[in-house]
C-alpha cells in the first residue's frame, strides 16, 4: 500500500497548490495497472483562511481526489463545520478531545478492496490542556485494531514539540504503520522507519505559501512582534510548495517499508479554484 500525506493545506493558496501539484504527483508515481497512491489523506484544519475547515472546501478538496482529513486545533474555528463534522465520518479531529464534542477521532477509510485505519491525536506540550494522548492512543487503537482486521493504521499527531511528537511515535511502534507529525507548518528532515516497522517523520510542513512566515504574510505577521499589539494575519501566497509524505506500507504485515519526503515550489495560479 502506499499513501501520499499532505501537509497543513493553509487557506487558498494551499488548496490551489494541492489542486496544481496532485495530478502531477499522480502521473509521475503511477505505474501501468496500478494507481500512484491507494490513499490520499490531507490535514485540512487551516484550509479555510487559516483557521478551520467548511462544507464547501471540504466537498472541494474531496473533489481533487483526497480519501480522508485530519486536523487539529483549529477545526473548531468555525463552528458551522460542527455538524458537517458531526456527520463525515472521512474527516476527523483528535481523539484526545472529549467525546462531547463533535466528530470522530479515527475511522477506516475503504477503497478499491483496500482498508486504511487513520487516527487524530493532538499534543499537550505548548498546546492547550487536553486529554492525554498516549491514553487515547491505546484506546482508539484496541478499537480500530478490532473494526479494521489488520489494515495498516496511519497516525497523524498534531503537536508543537518534536519529543512529544517522537516519544510518541516511539510509544506506539510496531503497532501503527506511520506516525507523521503536524502543526509546525515547517517540514523536518528526520523521516525513518523505526525498529518495529513505523514510519515516523517529526512534521510533514505545509501546503501554501512559504514566502512569509509559516504561511503568513510577513508585513502582517512582525508587528505583533516588534509591538506586542495584535495584528491582522493575512494568508501569503509567495513561494507556493506542497509539503508531504509518502509511505509505502507491506500489505501482509502492515509494517512501514520506506518514507519519502516531498517538498516541490508549484504555481498556484495554474491551479483551478478550489
Amino acid at each position: 500500500m502506499r499513501v501520499l500525506f499532505v501537509g497543513d493545506i493553509m487557506g487558498s493558496p494551499g488548496r490551489a497548490v494541492l489542486a496544481g501539484t496532485l495530478p502531477s504527483l499522480r502521473a509521475r508515481r503511477s505505474s501501468p495497472g496500478a494507481e500512484a497512491f491507494d490513499f490520499v489523506v490531507v490535514n485540512c484544519e487551516n484550509a479555510a483562511a487559516g483557521k478551520g475547515m467548511t462544507g464547501k472546501i471540504m466537498e472541494g478538496l474531496f473533489g481533487l481526489g483526497v480519501h480522508g482529513m485530519t486536523s487539529g486545533n483549529h477545526i473548531w474555528d468555525k463552528n458551522a463545520f460542527y455538524p458537517v463534522l458531526s456527520g463525515e465520518t472521512r474527516v476527523i479531529r483528535p481523539a484526545n478531545y472529549p467525546a462531547e464534542c463533535p466528530g470522530t477521532g479515527y475511522t477506516i477509510l475503504e477503497r478499491n478492496g483496500k482498508k486504511l485505519g487513520l487516527l487524530n491525536l493532538q499534543g499537550r506540550v505548548f498546546m492547550p490542556p487536553i486529554d492525554c494522548p498516549f491514553r487515547a492512543a491505546d484506546a482508539a487503537l484496541d478499537d480500530l485494531k478490532e473494526r479494521a482486521a489488520g489494515a495498516p493504521l496511519l497516525v497523524d499527531f498534531h503537536a508543537e514539540a518534536t519529543s512529544e511528537k517522537k516519544a510518541l511515535a516511539v510509544y506506539l511502534d510496531g503497532r501503527v504503520s506511520a506516525l507523521v507529525g503536524t502543526h509546525t507548518h515547517v517540514q523536518t528532515a528526520d523521516e525513518q522507519i523505526l525498529p518495529g516497522g513505523t514510519a515516523y517523520i517529526s512534521d510533514a510542513g505545509m501546503t501554501g505559501g512559504h514566502g512569509g512566515i509559516i504561511g503568513v504574510k510577513t508585513e502582517t505577521v512582525l508587528p505583533r512582534y516588534l509591538t506586542g499589539m495584535p495584528s491582522r494575519f493575512e494568508i501569503c501566497d509567495a513561494d507556493a510548495r506542497i509539503n508531504a509524505v509518502v509511505v509505502d506500507i507491506d500489505d501482509e504485515s502492515g509494517r512501514a517499508v520506506n518514507i519519502t519526503r516531498i517538498n516541490e515550489r508549484a504555481n498556484p495560479a495554474d491551479a483551478p479554484a478550489v
